[in-house]
């Protein structure tokens, strides 16, 4: 099995680093030499490895707090280290079964939870289980439950449809081993297990009101709210931090060192991780040595180059795709981003963007080449569907949309029988608050389009990342600005988020297709690797014609950090986040 993933992916060659040190910062004093500061623009929406499905806090729960069974093995995608296994299944070694549907890991002995617990295979189960019926919308439940169930949800139209049994029977244990039993082969499946498979004790959890781990209990703890479960601001893990604080008024999480780590434990005694908004702040304080490591946008990239004591690590390829989204079926309940919630000329009604020529107006009156010069420095492609380069299924002879005033204002005049051309409309286009490129990208969607009709109205609003998700989870976003950063390294984890109407990104557009749907099912459960990257063509050819997204950009990463930083090194999979037991300062 673990050779099929080799099939379905492309190895990455990292770029080139570009250092930028000042010269003059050599020899600098190191601050605070056992404390890493980190200035970020999200902010956590939660600190439960069940619930939590965003790049702010997956980087505090994994691999920092939490561990998982395997992790991969240092910039590689395509091969693993055992963490809480002690070891990494294969077919060579009889712990992958020949049929590809069953995965043993034998769980290491000695491994201490942070409240001095021992872990146990039943810890690891319930976790496993845990993760699957939570099953929160927008959560990541479904990377668990879809290869061991079968099923993408416990739930069908808000109803439970699950049973306990269907899960239960998926992971057992066997003596010391875990062992998961597929619905059927999964070539990404120890991928996904190495960034998903998050243990916590389960005595810990049940003791503060979360599930006991029984099988008539578990239906009350399906789909809750965020912040309705202890460990939703509480961590209890095994790996080298544990949780000291989490301030949300603060907008600061801090880590401390775990001394009791069974690896050796970290160099660093604590990290902080703070979000800032201003960039002006963040730079002010890396250049005070203040802070280690800090989020600049590629706009802002000339204001740290040559900056005394910094290094700029530059040029790593990335799998992280940005788009636009739009919403198919807007809440229209108390929601100030529609406006009047009509189709005339004060605002949008709830399915404006059902209209397939509505999508492509915005699609042609997107500005491709300014988006990427300003908001990239160039550093960037243009996406021709939610495929990227360098995974297997990309199809360089899909189509792109350019921009095209011409195009975009004769879509606008077919869009609702020409009511919109001859009405005019106005809603509101959401990002996070931070973000500089997808702030640009915003920008000039509603200049262009304005610029098309005096008619046509659009407001640009930010938010914070964690409410900023809460809305478009909750549709009452219309069109909005995110990214795709993958979760395993297959375009199963792009097809399926972007086309599947169960995927995170489809969800929150409330869109659905039923040939996508059919498409993404076949594709995960085939073995034959041409088969595979044929369907995921079709794919990416349905994307192109019903376009649920506009897709606009696939960057390069770049890391800004003082220079006495060592230990760094990329993973794709990692995106913006750092694996701080590597991490020194010295």
């Amino acid at each position: 099995m673990r050779q099929r993933v080799l099939a379905f992916i492309t190895v990455f060659v990292l770029g080139s680093l570009s250092l930028g040190t000042g010269a003059s910062g050599a020899g600098a004093p190191v601050k605070n030499p056992d404390t890493f500061v980190r200035l970020t623009i999200g902010d956590p929406e939660s600190l439960d490895p069940a619930s939590d499905y965003e790049t702010a806090g997956q980087e505090i729960i994994w691999p920092n707090v939490y561990e998982t069974l395997i992790l991969y093995n240092g910039t590689a995608i395509d091969k693993f280290m055992p963490l809480l296994a002690s070891e990494v299944p294969s077919l060579a070694n009889h712990l992958i079964s020949a049929d590809g549907l069953t995965y043993s890991f034998p769980i290491r002995q000695g491994v201490k939870f942070h409240d001095g617990t021992t872990l146990t295979p039943e810890d690891v189960r319930y976790s496993i289980l845990r993760f699957m019926l939570q099953d929160r919308d927008g959560g990541p439940s479904s990377l668990l439950l879809t290869p061991l169930t079968g099923k993408d949800s416990t739930r069908d139209n808000g109803k439970i449809t699950m049973t306990y049994a269907e899960a239960a029977k998926s992971v057992t244990v066997q003596g010391n081993n875990v062992v998961f039993h597929l619905a059927h082969p999964f070539g990404a499946f120890l991928s996904i297990l190495a960034a998903w498979s998050l243990v916590m004790p389960k005595a810990w959890a049940a003791a503060h009101g979360d599930w006991d781990g029984g099988a008539t209990t578990w239906q009350k703890f399906n789909n809750p709210k965020v912040e309705e479960r202890y460990a939703f601001d509480h961590m209890n893990g095994t790996g080298p931090f544990k949780l000291d604080s989490w301030d949300r008024q603060a907008k600061q999480v801090v880590l401390v060192r775990n001394d009791n780590y069974w690896r050796k434990p970290a160099r660093l005694a604590r990290v902080v991780i703070r979000t800032v908004g201003e960039f002006t702040t963040r730079r002010l304080q890396l250049q005070q040595g203040d802070a280690d490591y800090i989020t600049v946008a590629r706009p802002d990239q000339s204001k740290v180059e040559g900056m005394a004591g910094v290094t700029i690590r530059d040029g790593y390829p990335t799998l992280i795709i940005d788009y636009l989204s739009f919403t198919f079926k807007i809440d229209p309940t108390g929601n100030p981003d529609i406006g009047s919630g009509q189709l005339d000329g004060n605002g949008i009604p709830p399915d404006f963007f059902t209209d397939i020529h509505v999508r492509r107006a915005f699609a042609y009156a997107f500005d491709y080449g300014t988006f990427l010069r300003d908001g990239w420095r160039g550093k960037a492609t243009q996406p021709n569907g939610p495929i990227p380069q360098g995974m297997a299924g990309y199809d360089p002879s899909i189509p792109k949309y350019t921009f095209n005033k011409e195009k975009a204002t004769a879509e606008f005049k077919e869009a609702w029988g020409g009511k919109v051309w001859s009405t005019g409309f106005k809603f509101t286009i959401t990002y996070n608050t931070g973000n500089v490129a997808r702030q640009i990208a915003s920008q000039i969607i509603k200049e262009s389009v304005e610029s098309l009709n005096p008619k046509f109205k659009i407001d640009v609003r930010n938010l914070q990342f964690s409410s900023f998700l809460a809305l478009t989870t909750a549709h009452k976003g219309t069109m909005f600005a995110l990214g795709w950063a993958p979760d395993y390294p297959d375009p199963d984890d792009y097809a399926r988020p972007f086309l599947a109407s169960t995927g995170d990104i489809a969800k929150r557009g409330a869109y659905s297709n039923s040939e996508a749907d059919k498409l993404v099912d076949e594709a995960g459960v085939s073995v034959d690797p041409a088969k595979r990257v044929a369907i995921y063509k079709r794919l990416s050819k349905l994307a192109y014609d019903d376009l649920p997204q506009i897709y606009l950009d696939q960057r390069t990463q770049f890391y800004v950090m003082q220079s006495w930083v060592h230990g760094f090194y990329y993973n794709p999979i990692f995106s913006d986040n750092l694996y701080y037991y590597v991490i020194s300062k010295e």
